[in-house]
């Protein structure tokens, strides 16, 4: 056993004192070299992680400038849409009030969907200045402008088919065949027509049957079905049913 300066006895540490120290010292550089390597770790991940942002973080920024520039764009032709419609539309109305409409329609240059309502507005303004040749050639060629939309066509068609002593026989009755088609937009008032055209060729089993086939159509205005039940009354027919009309359609 040692002994100290003064005199007193030291205790020297045993083997079981030693181990333990021995063990405390090693977890301690064990923590510390653990800690050291986490450190490392995070530094090296840190750094891929820079170096992958300064690489591919563009395609981000463009990502992003992308989605808010295409948004800007679609709300910028939504209001350019709008507008453009606005102008049309108060140009159309000017022409109809003016002094003279019919000149101001045929200046006018839309296209499209707009051209077809010039059309339209033109063909009704030429009879009611008493020009319905002028009137046909317009209803003619918006029903024949393949670009248009097929109701905005079909409508044109059925517009020429109204006008007396314009459309050829042959080609009326064709028409009237396309425009009584199960599920066309103005089958009823094709139908009506094709009645009128029986009724002045003096058919007037056809004029009852195409009457008969308006009433039987749930679709059918309540002035349609007053004007059928009227075409089989006057040719001596009974009606399928009686109709219980609208004062609003007894006024039409």
């Amino acid at each position: 056993m040692a002994r100290g300066a003064g005199g007193a006895a030291l205790a020297t540490p045993g083997p079981l004192r030693i181990e333990t120290w021995k063990l405390r010292r090693s977890g301690a550089v064990s923590n510390q070299t653990d800690s050291f390597i986490s450190e490392v770790t995070e530094e090296v991940r840190r750094d891929r992680l820079f170096a992958i942002f300064r690489k591919y973080g563009w395609i981000g920024v463009v990502a992003v400038i992308g989605i808010v520039g295409g948004a800007s764009w679609y709300e910028w032709q939504k209001v350019r849409h709008s507008e453009n419609a606005q102008a049309f539309g108060d140009q159309l109305l000017a022409a109809l009030q003016s002094e003279h409409p019919q000149q101001l329609l045929d200046g006018m240059t839309a296209t499209g969907t707009q051209g077809a309502l010039v059309r339209l507005a033109s063909a009704a303004q030429a009879m009611r200045d008493g020009n319905p040749d002028q009137a046909y050639a317009a209803l003619k060629a918006a029903a024949d402008d393949a670009a248009l939309p097929e109701n905005l066509r079909q409508l044109a068609l059925l517009k020429a088919v109204m006008l007396d002593g314009q459309m050829p026989a042959a080609e009326r009755e064709a028409a009237l065949a396309e425009l009584t088609k199960p599920g066309a937009p103005y089958r009823l008032m094709a139908i009506e027509q094709r009645a009128i055209a029986a009724l002045a060729a003096g058919d007037t089993a056809g004029v009852i049957a195409g009457a008969e086939e308006i009433l039987a159509d749930s679709g059918a205005t309540p002035g349609l079905q007053q004007r059928a039940t009227e075409l089989i009354v006057a040719l001596g027919g009974e009606p399928p049913a009686p109709i219980r009309m609208p004062a609003a359609a007894m006024a039409e």
